[in-house]
């Protein structure tokens, strides 16, 4: 069976508590002020079965001007809407700020009830028959019936049942599949039950035993226990008004305007993309960075709209925007949304999310401009592509991809799959699936070639760039996967050669100019002559009389060539003379167990200075291991 939500609409007291009442036999006013009152201040629930065997759920919404924002609330996730019209006064303002909202949030389908006609002469009805007709005209309920009923006398309330019952019919179901999303609109607590919270169940199912978030504020807790139309069942699909218990969670965790849904499945922001229609009935144009109350699902926060294209903005006018709130929300793009006003307090416009996470953007920017009105018009592959790009080196994921889209995972997985087939992105951790757009790995692929040849140029002795200073260069937000993965491609492409711990441009190699050959001939004679003890490299510069700074970099080009070994900081030996010195070693381990410093420095014949950070080296390399006052060879030399 279909699961279908009605909402009524309608100025206040014209009539439909009454008319629920009638139809359920259930006062939705529940509250004791309503009582006294004698108005409906809160959201009221209800269900009806219908004759063709439809089971209905109901949402009851207050029509005062100073509750338009929980009316609102309850329009959130209603498939039909009930526009109320008293007979004995016809449209008035609440009747058209109803209408503007449920046109915002893009409500398809209803009708309209005309309440009261036993208040009210023939001819009157015929008069206001004809001014609601002329009221729905361009509007969403402009082919939709109109049906006179008393609630006093229950006139009409069987034509309504049948046309309710017809309309039904001919709805589309909604959807189990998706992800689970609820707006809280009721949290209580219950002796017995402890917290239950209800809302118009948006999209996906949920099951007793399954864990929930609460968002914005990220909590979580195990569902105890389901309620729909106060029957216990298992499990809750989209389109159902939904009750749910749960086990240990404190009824402040939970707010009206908070959202339920998978842990980690949707992400909280305080900037949202969205499309703008600001309606023709506003009086004046509205400027960038008007203070604005932004509501979305159930949930009213205060925020800034930001003109992106424009100073201001004129009634009838549709455009791109921003809107900054002052408190985080979790949406997903196309969700719909209604603008009001700060003050005086009406609703002045709205339209639908285009990327719930986006990040700031700068106002008259073409870029960011094209790009918006890219997301309204674009395919989804042209959508995914521009998200991916617009995410840069820190690339985006596929769960973000998922709210960013508002696809079934099952559409988004192939969308993905073909842009992969053709490169056009590409996955740059497998594991949490990340992907990065293919001009950023081009903008990669040139900054890394112009670091590589400007650290050439600079360091022209040494073999190539160490991998971790060329990562420090780079972009911080670069995921270390990525670095790997580009250094990786850029190696297969034959564009850079990779060593152990540097890389280098292909084609590139070391070539000394004529006086840095004499240097080098004349260091490696030195530390050759020199044996076990060499100068210390400070020294060498004034026993061979030449540039230091230069005869540095002839030194490290050596070391990197594997000619010269660096033992400790400033000393250096000839490789020749410590591998001698290390088959002396192993060749000592042969007849003995271990070594002492005294005999391996009569070993080597040299003074302490040069004994113990030549044995402190063979620890380093892992040919000795240390075990207090003696040395040992290690396992597998």
């Amino acid at each position: 069976m279909k699961q279908i939500i009605l909402g009524t609409a309608g100025h206040i007291d014209h009539g439909k508590t009454s008319l629920i009442k009638t139809l359920t036999g259930i006062d939705t006013d529940r509250l004791k002020e309503e009582k006294l009152r004698g108005i409906t201040i809160e959201l009221g629930f209800a269900s009806l079965d219908l004759p063709g065997g439809q089971h209905l759920g109901i949402v009851d919404v207050p029509g005062h001007e100073k509750f338009v924002k929980n009316m609102v609330a309850g329009a959130t996730g209603i498939d039909i809407v009930a526009m109320i019209i008293a007979a004995d006064e016809g449209v008035m303002p609440q009747t058209r700020e109803h209408m503007e909202i449920c046109t915002l949030l893009d409500i398809k389908h209803g009708f309209v009830v005309l309440t009261k006609i036993d208040m009210v002469d023939e001819e009157w009805l015929e008069l206001v028959t004809e001014d609601v007709s002329e009221f729905v005209q361009g509007t969403f309920l402009e082919n939709s019936p109109i049906l006179p009923v008393s609630s006093t006398t229950g006139q009409g309330l069987q034509e309504l049942t049948q046309s309710l019952d017809k309309l039904c019919e001919n709805i589309p179901g909604h959807t189990s599949s998706g992800l689970f999303r609820l707006p809280v609109d009721r949290v209580f607590t219950m002796k017995g039950f402890g917290t239950v919270i209800t809302g118009s169940l948006y999209s996906g199912k949920i099951s007793t035993g399954d864990t929930i978030m609460v968002y914005p504020s990220g909590i979580t807790s195990k569902v105890r226990g389901i309620q729909v139309h106060n029957q216990s069942v298992d499990e809750a699909e989209s389109g159902m008004r939904t009750a749910i218990n749960f086990q240990g969670l404190e009824k402040a965790s939970a707010n009206r305007g908070d959202v339920l849904s998978t842990p980690n499945a949707l992400k909280s922001s305080y900037m949202l993309d969205v499309t703008l229609n600001f309606l023709k009935s506003n009086e004046k144009p509205l400027k960038n960075r008007t203070r604005v109350r932004f509501h979305s699902g159930t949930s009213e926060i205060m925020g800034n709209l930001i003109l992106l294209d424009r100073e201001e903005l004129k009634p009838g006018e549709s455009i791109e925007a921003q809107i900054r709130l002052d408190s985080p929300v979790a949406c997903v793009r196309d969700d719909r949304y209604v603008l009001r006003s700060y003050s005086p307090v009406r609703t002045i416009g709205g339209g639908k999310l285009l990327n719930p996470i986006p990040k700031k953007h700068k106002r008259f920017k073409p870029e960011i401009i094209d790009g918006l009105k890219r997301l309204v018009a674009g395919t989804p592959e042209e959508i995914i592509s521009l998200h991916v790009e617009q995410a840069g080196y820190s690339g985006v994921s596929f769960s973000d991809l998922k709210i960013m889209t508002n696809l079934p995972e099952k559409h988004l997985q192939n969308t993905m799959s073909a842009l992969l087939s053709k490169r056009a992105v590409i996955q740059a951790d497998r594991e949490n699936r990340v992907y990065i757009h293919e001009n950023t790995i081009e903008n990669l692929d040139r900054k890394t070639l112009a670091l590589l040849g400007k650290y050439h140029s600079a360091n022209p002795l040494k073999e190539g760039m160490p991998r971790e200073e060329l990562k420090t260069k780079l972009p911080s937000v670069l995921h270390p996967k990525l670095f790997n993965l580009i250094l990786s491609q850029m190696i297969k492409e034959n564009k850079i050669v990779g060593e152990e711990n540097t890389v280098r441009l292909a084609g590139y190699k070391v070539s000394m100019e004529v006086d840095q050959e004499d240097i080098s001939r004349k260091i490696l004679k030195t530390y050759l002559q020199a044996g076990l003890t060499p100068p210390y490299f400070k020294e060498l510069g004034k026993t061979l009389d030449i540039n230091t700074g230069n005869a540095k970099d002839v030194l490290m080009h050596l070391v990197d060539q594997g000619k010269i070994t660096r033992v400790k900081d400033d000393l250096y030996y000839h490789s020749d003379v410590v591998n001698d010195l290390k088959n002396r070693l192993v060749d000592f381990f042969t007849t003995h167990e271990e070594i002492t410093t005294p005999q391996f420095k009569e070993m080597t014949g040299a003074s302490r200075k040069y004994v113990i950070p030549l044995i402190e080296y063979f620890d380093a390399i892992k040919l000795t291991i240390r075990i207090g006052d003696i040395r040992k060879l290690r396992k597998g030399r």
